[in-house]
């Protein structure tokens, strides 16, 4: 008797173990053990986290230490085993050479198979060596000779600033008047913006008649040289630069009696400029559509989340472009199964796109030659005091159709 109740017994157990095992979720990753070991994989940074540009180097390593934070909540499962990411950030000052050094760095020292650079001047100092020394260029920089290098290891997060001039130029010269006076940064992105801003102007029926650059990372009065643009009697000021310098351009130049519109640099952005002059101040000028007012569905709640993690702060582009690309790279190194192979990354991150989903503050379409955004351009204009309505600037490197779908839903807005 004792025998057929032990037999029961086995065969009742046997039978539960087969009905759990039925119930169980199909994954396409095997699970990990309970209790397993979770593996840690270096990614790389080199930027400005002291000097004069280190509150930019702030801004952009918030967005990618959210990403990593919410990444590492959840784990990336690589291959039925689970890692986290470790941000490795090294101080460049803002300075190629500098970047370059930390690069190398980061790659003997750390094994980084993926370096974020905040800079072009980074961005192409590693552009010359990192396809030998085996690691993927994630550079957020608008500068579109980073995409034309024809370096097959790198990811442009940005779409490129050549969007914009002629779009901006239209718009404050039909408002305001035909004279620029140009006093953009003296930085060799300042120098670049301009190169393009001059022919599209020019191009547009309007003259330059002013031509006064400062470096908007030594100057704290701004007088002099915005006295010395403002005696050619401009109707229109090219300004930019980090955001709260190019604020008080604008700021001095509205205190000397100029009256007239601003086409502002992207890498200066309103809604932080608007933190420090009001927007009387701003009126007339056209900028970068600030990430709190981009027209998507991921846009809103990653502004609530940055808000709620860095106690209530505004966040900028560089946080949000950084934070996407992190959580692109993740999904990369996931669809790759692979965590040291910048070859195998880069096609798993092309693979995993469209990102279109509210889990990005922009959709992600793709990723272009030469590591090229796809992304559109976005402007808005500060008009009555207030901002206008943010307005699309296709991309010509899109190969989805993403940027048509982007316009025809902006016209039906309108």
């Amino acid at each position: 008797m004792k025998r057929i109740k032990s037999l029961w017994l086995v065969l009742t157990l046997i039978a539960l173990l087969i009905i759990a095992g039925c119930n169980k979720p199909a994954t396409n990753t095997p699970a990990p053990e309970a209790g397993a070991e979770v593996k840690t994989m270096n990614i790389g940074y080199t930027g400005p986290l002291s000097g004069g540009a280190a509150l930019f180097g702030k801004e952009v390593t918030e967005g990618l230490d959210m990403a990593v934070d919410e990444i590492n909540a959840k784990g990336l499962m690589v291959n039925g085993e689970k890692y986290k990411i470790n941000l490795v950030k090294l101080d460049d000052q803002y300075m190629p050479d500098k970047a370059a050094t930390n690069a190398r760095r980061l790659k003997s020292e750390y094994n980084a198979p993926v370096v974020f650079v905040p800079h072009s001047g980074g961005a192409f100092a590693l552009q010359q060596f990192n396809e030998t020394d085996g690691f993927l260029i994630m550079a957020y920089t608008s500068e579109p000779k980073v995409a034309q290098a024809g370096n097959k290891l790198t990811v442009q997060m940005t779409s490129p600033y050549n969007l914009y001039q002629e779009i901006y130029s239209k718009l404050v010269m039909d408002k305001y008047g035909k004279k620029l006076a140009l006093l953009p940064t003296t930085s060799q992105y300042g120098k670049d913006w301009t190169s393009a801003m001059v022919p599209a102007w020019e191009k547009l029926g309007g003259t330059i008649v002013a031509d006064t650059p400062v470096d908007y990372n030594k100057e704290a009065d701004f007088n002099t040289y915005v006295s010395k643009a403002l005696a050619a009697n401009p109707d229109v000021l090219f300004v930019g630069g980090p955001s709260q310098p190019t604020a008080l351009v604008v700021k001095q130049a509205r205190q000397l009696g100029f009256k007239g519109g601003f086409v502002i640099m992207d890498q200066a952005k309103v809604e932080q400029m608007a933190a420090i002059v009001p927007m009387t101040d701003l009126e007339g000028s056209v900028g970068v559509t600030p990430v709190f007012q981009y027209p998507s569905e991921g846009a809103l709640p990653f502004v609530e989340r940055f808000k709620a993690k860095y106690n209530g702060k505004m966040p900028a582009w560089e946080a949000s472009k950084n934070y996407d690309h992190m959580m692109l790279l993740a999904r990369g190194i996931e669809k790759a199964g692979n965590v040291s192979d910048p070859v195998k990354i880069f096609e798993g991150m092309k693979a995993v796109t469209p990102i279109k989903d509210a889990s990005v503050t922009t959709p992600i379409p793709g990723i272009a030659a030469g590591g090229g955004s796809m992304t559109p351009g976005v402007g808005i204009m500060i008009e009555n005091g207030k901002y206008g309505k943010p307005f699309i600037i296709p991309n010509p490197a899109d190969t989805t159709g993403y940027n048509d779908e982007m316009m025809k839903r902006q016209e039906t807005q309108n």
